[in-house]
């Protein structure tokens, strides 16, 4: 581990959930923003599930509106698609854009709703600028759940929309 950069070695960390390895190495100055050798930062390739190591970034001042090259996929999206809704929350709290689309047109609640993440979705509809926004191949986050067969998610974003 010692021949990688500082930005690997913090990648790393936060890939794998190591909060005590991610809070030592942000301690010691890597670069909480800092690219590893596949042009990611520790946010983008951190372990959605470990919370505690999300947060950690964030304090440090994870930057919530970078973009990955591969469909210009925010945190948002990716934490969103991953279905950890305190992931989510903490990312939120940094104000992270819930209404940034990708290159498909899709918005963090078309991914959380495609892959049936019910209670991120339930996060999510009533902070969406418009939850019954088509994506670029004309679908609704409502109508990716219903094609993918997750139809409580589905019934969840037709209850908001018939009460807004």
């Amino acid at each position: 581990m010692d021949n990688k950069s500082l930005s690997d070695q913090l990648c790393d960390a936060s890939a794998t959930g190591d909060l005590e390895t991610v809070l030592h190495l942000l301690e010691n100055g890597a670069p909480v923003n800092g690219r590893n050798r596949f042009n990611r930062t520790p946010l983008q390739v951190v372990k959605w599930g470990c919370t505690p190591v999300v947060e950690a970034l964030l304090q440090a001042g994870a930057d919530v509106t970078v973009r990955d090259p591969v469909l210009d996929l925010t945190v948002m999206h990716d934490a969103a698609r991953a279905g950890f809704r305190d992931s989510v929350r903490a990312l939120l709290n940094y104000e992270a854009d819930v209404n940034a689309v990708d290159q498909l047109g899709n918005l963090p609640l078309h991914l959380a709703a495609a892959e049936g993440n019910l209670e991120v979705v339930q996060l999510l509809v009533g902070l969406t600028g418009n939850p019954g926004a088509a994506n670029g191949a004309g679908l609704s986050a409502r109508q990716l759940a219903a094609s993918k067969g997750k139809m409580e998610t589905a019934q969840c974003i037709d209850q908001y929309l018939a009460q807004n």
